[in-house]
């Protein structure tokens, strides 16, 4: 894997990693991705992703709007 480009933004584990493509759940074996954002594909995750990825069933996000 490469080394990081920016600088670490938590000195611990994180639990939980969101992005503009995915939510990913860090895991001993990589990260297991757990939802995609609508319209994303897995091969483009997978693409924009250096990390190794443990790939099941992938659902869409859904998009919750809540009123004022």
């Amino acid at each position: 894997m490469p080394k990081l480009t920016l600088p670490p933004t938590s000195v611990r584990p994180v639990s939980l990693v969101v992005t503009d493509l995915a939510v990913l759940h860090p895991t001993p074996d990589g990260l297991m991705l757990q939802e995609r954002a609508p319209g994303v594909s897995v091969a483009e995750i997978i693409a924009a992703t250096a990390a190794p990825l443990l790939i099941a069933d992938v659902p869409e996000m859904g998009i919750v709007v809540r009123n004022r």
